[in-house]
């Protein structure tokens, strides 16, 4: 385990402590680290996989969810394109066709 995956788990337990949970900005501002990113660790603790990620998962996840935006962006292109192409009374080119 890495330093920085020790003081992680040693911040969100001090938050997540049952009878003596600290407040978040007292606590990242003694780790030096951000309000925000000291609430993610807690949030990513808190949706049952502990928080523990495999090395290099996250940004995994994250490219994921940008190119599924991407997908969903151009899908939705493509139907304006489909529809104007009715409209303007032209025929829309099958796949494959150039």
């Amino acid at each position: 385990m890495t330093s920085s995956a020790i003081v992680k788990d040693q911040a969100v337990g001090l938050v997540s402590a049952v009878n003596a949970g600290r407040p978040i900005p007292e606590l990242a501002s003694e780790f030096g680290i951000g309000d925000g990113l000291l609430r993610k660790w807690v949030k990513n603790s808190q949706l049952g996989s502990g928080g523990h990620r495999a090395e290099g998962e996250e940004a995994v996840a994250d490219k994921l969810r940008v190119l599924r935006r991407e997908v969903s962006l151009l899908r939705e292109e493509n139907n304006i394109l489909k529809q104007a192409a009715v409209i303007l009374g032209t025929k829309a080119q099958k796949k494959g066709a150039r």
